[in-house]
């Protein structure tokens, strides 16, 4: 082939394509004259590609050309007289026009012929579903698979079903995809995770977890007991996730990761409970040294995060001893480490001993993103320490030395919260403003949060001393020197009373009381932040946390129902929403059935 050729054949490639992408832009912006102009030049140079003609078939009947459209879909007849599909084509035409007695023989016609080729059904249920014929696609799909046993169209069915509202026949159908192939398992969860949401009455919620109870009873495949975890855990009952992920390690012996991995979440969500009865079960059900040391380290954590007084305290440093005795201070329990450094510094108010710990374990480790956490929980004990500059190299050396990654944007965070205790308010701004964009969006929303307290509270302000007092209470909490905290917060409201930082400053002091178990105090913060303006941005923060003091400190669950119905009425974009709905309905009484 010559040069000049393979010029010409580029060049008309490169044109084509962009004749297709033009035609695309017109037709999505609703310029259909002019899409139908570049369709029909498409179609006529290539008239096998099936989406020309659909578009510029589209085209004709989105500006009322029907006599232009019934002329396409004879010629397109004409010239593929095997294809089944344009009959639907043909019908449809008609229909649009107001003639659909005279569209119903072209739609039986067309599903006829999946009869003779049961494997058309992709083609004719699909594009029944084009034109928004759902039945007769639901009758094609059904008639494929009855046909031919190899044939699988439930994904499609099922969206079907959904787009028609009929979410048992759409449940259903996807749970008899995974009774016919495990391995569907995923992209059920995906599909059905767009119906359930967090409150276990939702209808969706309960009509699911019927169902597969139901074919639990059947037929007891592990898919089904998955399922349910899986239900749970959206639902954030994390107790009746375990139950199911025990039965299922019961009946399969299969390996304990899946159970690791629900510890770790109830972990994160607070539920320590949880999270310690499935790791007290895999150490007692493994011989795998990663999965004991994991254990352990989340054993430990909960037993941290639980501990209330001395003797608890004693406790959970006596267990950190003797795992790390038992198992040595060497890389493969850095984590544990770092827990028992955190523990040490945060809840024994011991920091010396928990760097010298670090910095032994920083020496003895070569692994880059070892050594990035363990700086990391060093300089958060310097911070501790109130020697922030130390602080600030350690955090800017993790940025430097694993740049672009999470752990280096939490580092960057660290930098500006830093700087905020230090009361360096515009350079903690300048590094939050790159942070709102963070990959991370546990970061960004961290980041826009306390860029909202700085700005919000430097205007007007040329000393900043209500933010400095404010900062300095943030720090004290962040060193867990509650009282204090508390204390620092108690006189800033005295001396800024009115100010903007007020509601902030109360918020700040009824969590803190909630820590120090002074309900009635942090009752009487959280209705001052509520006295103050119901425009306020912390104002659905405030009812939700009173129903929680009521219902479970103060026992009062008549208010408690009356705080969360103010958010269900009066808050429909809270984040607390989903919460508050199911707290009320529980305390109402409903009945999942």
């Amino acid at each position: 082939m010559s040069y000049r050729i393979i010029v010409f054949l580029l060049i008309s490639s490169v044109g084509y394509a962009q004749n297709s992408e033009l035609a695309n832009r017109y037709f999505f912006q609703g310029e259909y004259d002019k899409a139908a102009v570049l369709y029909k030049k498409l179609y006529e140079e290539n008239k096998i590609r099936r989406v020309y003609f659909k578009q510029l078939l589209s085209c004709y009947q989105l500006t009322n050309r029907f006599d232009d459209a019934t002329a396409l879909v004879n010629s397109h007849r004409a010239t593929f007289p095997d294809q089944a599909y344009i009959d639907i084509e043909i019908g449809y035409n008609l229909e649009l026009q107001g003639k659909k007695n005279e569209a119903i023989p072209y739609y039986e016609k067309a599903l006829k012929s999946v009869e003779k080729i049961p494997s058309s059904g992709y083609l004719i249920g699909g594009t029944f579903t084009e034109n928004h014929l759902l039945d007769y696609a639901l009758k094609t799909y059904q008639l494929a698979m009855e046909l031919d046993s190899t044939l699988n169209y439930h994904s499609y069915i099922a969206v079907i079903y959904g787009e028609k509202a009929e979410i048992e026949n759409m449940f259903n159908t996807y749970l008899d995809m995974i009774e016919k192939n495990e391995n569907y398992f995923a992209t059920v969860q995906r599909y059905v995770g767009r119906f359930v949401t967090e409150d276990n009455q939702d209808k969706h919620n309960i009509l699911f977890r019927n169902l597969i109870l139901k074919r639990l009873q059947r037929n007891p495949i592990a898919s089904w007991n998955k399922l349910l975890s899986w239900l749970y855990m959206q639902q954030h009952e994390f107790d009746k996730a375990l139950i199911q992920e025990i039965a299922l390690h019961k009946r399969q012996e299969t390996d304990l990761t899946r159970i690791s991995q629900l510890g770790v979440i109830a972990f994160n969500n607070n539920d320590f409970t949880t999270s310690k009865k499935g790791f007290t079960y895999i150490i007692k059900h493994t011989q795998d040294p990663y999965l004991i040391l994991t254990a352990n380290l989340y054993l430990l954590k909960s037993d941290s995060a639980l501990a209330t007084n001395k003797k608890d305290l004693e406790e959970v440093n006596k267990k950190f001893e003797e795992i790390l005795n038992a198992y040595n201070y060497n890389p493969s329990t850095v984590e544990i480490q770092i827990a028992y450094a955190d523990f040490l510094t945060f809840k024994n108010d011991a920091p010396t001993k928990a760097a010298d710990i670090l910095k032994g374990t920083l020496n003895k480790t070569t692994n880059d993103l070892q050594r990035g956490f363990i700086k990391m929980k060093l300089a958060d004990i310097l911070v501790y320490q109130n020697k922030f500059n130390e602080a600030l190299i350690n955090y800017a050396q993790i940025q430097t030395q694993l740049k672009n990654s999470t752990l280096a944007q939490t580092a960057r965070f660290k930098v500006a919260q830093t700087s905020y205790f230090k009361g360096d308010f515009k350079w903690a701004l300048t590094q939050l403003k790159v942070l709102k964009k963070s990959t991370s969006q546990l970061i960004a929303n961290d980041a826009l949060e306390l860029h909202l307290l700085i700005s919000d509270n430097i205007v007007g302000d040329t000393i900043h001393d209500a933010l400095k007092s404010y900062a300095k209470a943030d720090l004290l909490a962040f060193q867990n020197k509650n009282q204090a905290a508390v204390d620092t917060l108690s006189g800033l409201l005295k001396r800024f009373r009115g100010r903007s930082i007020e509601d902030e400053s109360l918020f700040k002091r009824a969590t803190l009381y909630r820590k120090l178990k002074q309900y009635e105090l942090a009752e009487a913060d959280y209705l001052a932040i509520i006295a103050l303006n119901q425009e306020d941005i912390l104002i659905d923060d405030a009812y939700f946390n009173l129903g929680d003091l009521y219902e479970n400190h103060l026992n009062d669950l008549e208010k408690a129902k009356e705080m969360y119905q103010k958010i269900i009425f009066d808050f429909a974009s809270s984040i607390y929403l989903v919460d508050a709905r199911k707290r009320y309905r529980k305390l109402r009484g409903d009945v999942i059935k």
